[in-house]
């Protein structure tokens, strides 16, 4: 392919996705300056290719997923980052106060909100994360009812603190000594093992000992469940974003992507290990035929993952691929 060809290629792959709409030669040619018939050559011979097709609804021409694919291996080049974007950035990151898992999360929130289209953080080595310590603060106490915080932290820094309204009829001397109970007893326990030895062990110890230990037991067992939800392995942010890609303006279509966005398994399956910013588009996303994800591999200290963006075929690669490297290297820095 030639010089001329492949830039209006690059030119037909960037108008669209500026646009969303089929690029007419006419265009074309005010833009490269030849003749008509230069420019209907040319893009017979892209088309000849597979590199660009034809829409149905207008005479213009549109990348074919195959023509994507070629410009992002072949054409791409990275956007900078605005000053804006940086800054937002950089105030997560330099942030103190925050874990790093806590960290990437909210800077992809924020890559989302950027580029508008959903990102997924898929997090490793979950294996390592125990239990750190329970805790019982009042808030308030009455007859009628008490309120009290349930505050449990793993020995990476995770913090997870749940307010909750507590019937009368329950003691809260009997909640906190339960949880002195538990921090004995569990404290180094995985995660994802806690409300097991919960059931097994701690219910056992204070079947004697405490007074409502049934309705105790819920409290605890219940505040760990959340804890393990809110400490899921699996991040979205701009999910509702799929809702402006034109691939699913019916609502057949739409209703089977929400599905694959919900199916955890599926979703899995965009796990990478590869430190390379990668470029999966249509078919080879084995995910869905009409979407792009661009992934890569994090690891910084104990924590490790994936970061990923989905989005429609007609994505900003450049943007998307400058923000992921960027983020990428600072967090592993």
């Amino acid at each position: 392919m030639g010089e001329r060809q492949e830039n209006i290629l690059r030119v037909i792959v960037e108008t669209y996705i500026k646009s969303f709409k089929p690029v007419s030669s006419k265009s074309l040619v005010d833009e490269f300056k030849v003749s008509s018939a230069t420019i209907r050559n040319d893009m017979a011979f892209l088309e000849d290719l597979g590199l660009i097709e034809k829409e149905h609804t207008s005479s213009g021409r549109i990348p074919s997923e195959k023509g994507y694919k070629y410009y992002v291996d072949n054409l791409l080049q990275p956007k900078k980052i605005t000053g804006e974007e940086m800054l937002k950035l950089q105030t997560i990151l330099n942030n103190n106060n925050l874990v790093i898992s806590d960290a990437v999360t909210k800077c992809m929130e924020i890559i989302s909100d950027i580029t508008h289209y959903t990102s997924v953080v898929i997090e490793g080595n979950k294996s390592n994360l125990t239990l750190k310590q329970v805790s019982i603060i009042p808030l308030n106490e009455s007859p009628e009812g008490s309120q009290v915080v349930c505050v449990l932290v793993t020995n990476q820094g995770d913090v997870s603190n749940k307010t909750v309204n507590v019937d009368g009829d329950i003691n809260l001397r009997e909640l906190v000594k339960t949880s002195e109970i538990i921090n004995k007893a569990l404290i180094g326990t995985p995660i994802d093992k806690v409300n097991e030895r919960l059931e097994l062990e701690i219910k056992p110890k204070i079947r004697d000992v405490i007074e409502r230990y049934e309705e105790v037991y819920n409290f605890f067992n219940e505040a760990f469940n959340d804890f393990s939800t809110a400490n899921s392995d699996i991040f979205f942010s701009g999910k509702t974003n799929i809702l402006d890609y034109k691939e699913y303006d019916d609502a057949k279509r739409l209703k089977e992507m929400v599905g694959k966005l919900e199916d955890t398994d599926l979703v899995k399956h965009i796990e990478t290990d590869d430190d390379g910013v990668k470029v999966y588009i249509g078919e080879e996303t084995e995910f869905d035929k009409d979407v792009t994800i661009i992934k890569t591999h994090y690891k910084a200290g104990n924590n490790e993952g994936t970061l990923a963006i989905i989005g429609p075929k007609s994505m900003e690669y450049d943007k998307v691929v400058t923000l992921l490297n960027y983020l990428k290297n600072n967090i592993e820095r």
